[in-house]
């Protein structure tokens, strides 16, 4: 398995503000509402019609560059 990444993010005052209320209410580390923010994402592009073509459309212009 391989070792966390860590990785800086800059937030507007407003969003950092936000994110620690929410962290806060919920009785959770900020970098744990972050991480299943970004694995929501994350999921919701698996599902995309539209990304999934892109993300296909990338992986064929990258094979044909090894070629």
């Amino acid at each position: 398995m391989k070792a966390p990444k860590a990785m800086t993010i800059r937030l507007s005052p407003e969003q950092a503000e936000e994110l620690e209320t929410v962290a806060s209410v919920e009785n959770k580390p900020v970098a744990e509402i972050i991480r299943a923010a970004i694995s929501e994402h994350i999921d919701s592009r698996k599902q995309d019609e539209g990304f999934r073509q892109s993300l296909k459309e990338r992986i064929e212009r990258t094979q044909r560059m090894l070629k």
